[in-house]
């Protein structure tokens, strides 16, 4: 008797389907988590290192590790390593290497592994529920100028310098996992020697970047009092209602203040103590610093996804806002209500922010400070 698999996974509901699959990534993602080592348990892996972790154990003063700041000064073997930090010349077996090899390997990267999966499930899920933020109104054919080509060049060259660092990133955390049963140690190691040198050289102009985004849109994304009432109403995503903000939403308000600005601050500080050793840094906090990178690389991933798919697939039309800078007056109208009465007003943006009541929806066009109702301006 033949079956028919195609047929037979139709017939299941979706969201049984789809909690089999997640349950299958969850594992998947639990095995890639042990990268980066071939003892995965991170057990001391030569005979020198054995020795010396017995001589630790028996020693009445325990060496320095990883909770101690001084680990990665002081050890019990003294022979010549190298030039690696000004302090650490004659340091050849740290302690507290060896339990930042464990969180790293084990718990830190299993975490890492399994809330993407989990980010790329909830977005799924999210678009086959939900749906997208649909504009009610068919578009008039009259566009507005949303963002001007400086601030869509730095958005870009932020954007795509960020999914190369973390493409790079991920190969190098679960490459080893992932590659070597595919393609063997050859491809492998092309594959790490290029990713290691794209993260490092791409690490500093990603911070450039950065800087000049968070100049470019800083004043457009101060808080102010409408944006309490999207926060109130979730956006009103899924409801599908459509709740008025101003140039920016509270949503893309909180992207910049925590992505941009904090785990942007978080990842360009740890990457630079990585990068650029030569400055006197211990082992200590160079491990602490790759746990800091780690962490706050997998949030940044995560708030990235949910970023770019509500730019692209979750709000229709936003992305031709930043692809060609402008957007058509029903999609303004819908998605950012007073920034499209300003524009008509042909006042600056966050004019009306905070002239609208935080409990009802803006007029239709509302009068400036001053009660005098300008006269619309020209489509832009």
């Amino acid at each position: 008797m033949r079956i028919d698999l195609r047929a037979a996974l139709a017939s299941v509901p979706w969201l049984i389907r789809f909690a089999l699959l997640g349950t299958m990534l969850f594992v998947f993602a639990t095995h890639l988590a042990h990268a980066g080592v071939p003892n995965n348990r991170a057990e001391p892996a030569y005979a020198e290192e054995q020795t010396m972790l017995q001589l630790q154990q028996d020693a009445r003063v325990p060496e320095p590790g990883l909770a101690d700041k001084s680990s990665g000064r002081v050890h019990v073997d003294r022979h010549y390593l190298g030039q690696y930090g000004s302090t650490e010349a004659n340091v050849i077996v740290q302690r507290g290497g060896n339990q930042w090899r464990v969180w790293r390997n084990g718990p830190i990267a299993t975490i890492m592994g399994t809330l993407l999966v989990l980010v790329i499930a909830v977005i799924f899920v999210f678009y086959r529920v939900v749906g997208p933020a649909r504009t009610d109104a068919p578009d008039t054919g009259r566009r507005l100028q949303r963002f001007n080509g400086w601030e869509r060049w730095v958005h870009w060259a932020t954007a795509i310098s960020f999914v190369i660092l973390a493409v790079t990133g991920l190969l190098i955390t679960f490459g080893k996992k992932l590659l070597i049963p595919l393609f063997g140690h050859d491809v492998f190691s092309m594959f790490a020697y290029v990713s290691k040198y794209l993260h490092n050289f791409l690490g500093p102009l990603f911070i450039v970047c950065s800087v000049l985004m968070f100049f470019t849109f800083l004043r457009r994304n101060f808080p102010r009092k409408i944006d309490w009432l999207w926060v109130k109403q979730g956006g009103g995503l899924v409801q599908h209602k459509h709740v008025p903000a101003g140039f920016f939403n509270a949503g893309e308000k909180t992207w910049f203040w925590f992505g941009v600005v904090l785990l942007g601050l978080v990842m360009s500080i740890s990457g630079l103590i990585l990068d650029f050793i030569g400055f006197g840094q211990t082992r200590y906090m160079l491990q602490v610093a790759n746990y800091l990178h780690m962490i706050g690389a997998t949030f940044y991933i995560a708030a990235g996804m949910g970023h770019a798919f509500i730019g692209t697939w979750g709000t229709p039309g936003a992305y031709e806002a930043m692809r060609h800078g402008t957007v058509d007056e029903a999609w303004a109208k819908a998605h950012h209500r007073l920034w499209y009465e300003e524009v008509k007003a042909g006042v600056p943006p966050g004019t009306f922010d905070d002239q609208v009541p935080t409990d009802v929806p803006p007029p239709d066009n509302p009068p400036p400070p001053g009660g005098m109702r300008p006269r619309p301006g020209p489509a832009h």
